[in-house]
């Protein structure tokens, strides 16, 4: 397939399942089998451990919160090799006082020259212990 083709495919396989990561998993076919993925909590190799993370994404969210949500709002090529995808997450806390979480990100993949994914890189907006110390905050009843 043409690079500037297969590029645009993995956009939009990034634009359908990033939104919904939290409720289903996501197409694996545009990772390559070393995947390297990177976040301010994980570092790890492989795509049998890049599913394990989705996986525990999902299960983690429907244990934890009563609602979460990963609202993507630009996937975009921002060099040859390279997609971002900007992001925030935010939820309400399975907990008495509602706890909410929020924070921005962004997802830096980086492309094979055959337009496979082999990096993934996660930017938080705040370090983990900031996002931690949302979950003992009193929330709102709206999200």
């Amino acid at each position: 397939m043409d690079y500037k083709l297969q590029v645009q495919q993995v956009i939009n396989t990034l634009k359908k399942d990033l939104p919904t990561l939290f409720e289903r998993d996501i197409s694996y076919e545009i990772y390559t089998k070393d995947i390297y993925f990177k976040d301010p909590v994980n570092t790890f190799k492989g795509k049998l451990n890049y599913r394990i993370i989705f996986w525990t994404l999902r299960f983690h969210g429907q244990l934890f919160f009563t609602k979460l949500y990963f609202d993507l709002h630009e996937v975009s090529q921002t060099a040859e090799d390279t997609i971002t995808a900007t992001w925030t997450v935010r939820g309400t806390l399975r907990v008495p006082w509602k706890a909410r979480i929020f924070f921005n990100g962004y997802s830096t993949y980086k492309l094979t020259p055959d337009g496979l994914i082999y990096e993934h890189i996660d930017t938080w907006d705040r370090p983990p212990i900031e996002i931690l110390k949302q979950f003992f905050r009193r929330g709102s009843d709206s999200t």
